[in-house]
């Protein structure tokens, strides 16, 4: 009798501890993008590889640092153009934010339509990484992704918020915000799991 009560308290113990080992590998994972990331074009390729590297531990296939430099290479080969995309948005969105603060004719709303967009591309390019496969197209990815955006909103809302969490620690302690990444980055693969299997 003894023994029956005691395969479901181990069961509990090793889906607990299976999950811890999924959120320290997030954060870990975390340090890789950011690290990935640092010559600023990079940064869609590093969460690429970052969320591929997630998706083998959730499917409990090996992998590591080797994996995820490997998928970085292959990731940023066309990746980077993606990136430099992403910085452009981030400009023009900065330019319609001094036109709010000039108090231009319409620069309110302007400035909220450029936020919106911006949150929008980032959200999409986070669900293009986390479906990214070696050899896969960022164009089709990128086209895909922003009408599961807009099809998905609840995804897409929990998305923004993993941003506005990486921004709110980046702000608060600065250090924070690179394991928050790998978080971030496993919340985009929930998503995208979530989507597929609806």
């Amino acid at each position: 009798m003894a023994t029956d009560h005691a395969r479901p308290k181990a069961r509990r113990e090793s889906l607990l501890a299976e999950r811890f080992a999924l959120f320290a590998e997030s954060l870990l994972t975390g340090v890789w993008i950011a690290l990935a990331s640092l010559p600023l074009l990079t940064y869609p390729a590093a969460f690429a590889a970052g969320a591929r590297h997630l998706r083998r531990r959730t499917a409990h296939e090996g992998g590591g640092w080797r994996e995820f430099a490997a998928d970085f290479r292959a990731a940023a080969r066309r990746g980077w153009l993606v990136g430099l995309a992403g910085w452009v948005v981030a400009v023009a969105v900065r330019v319609d934010v001094q036109a709010v603060r000039a108090g231009l004719p319409g620069g309110p709303l302007v400035g909220a339509v450029g936020l919106c967009a911006l949150i929008g591309a980032a959200v999409a390019g986070l669900r293009a990484a986390a479906a990214w496969t070696p050899g896969d197209s960022w164009r089709v990815l990128l086209a895909a992704a922003g009408r599961r955006t807009v099809l998905d909103p609840a995804g897409s809302f929990l998305l923004a918020g993993g941003l506005a969490l990486v921004v709110c620690s980046a702000w608060f302690i600065a250090p924070l915000a690179i394991p928050v990444l790998g978080a971030v980055a496993a919340a985009a693969v929930a998503v995208e799991e979530r989507h597929r299997s609806s």
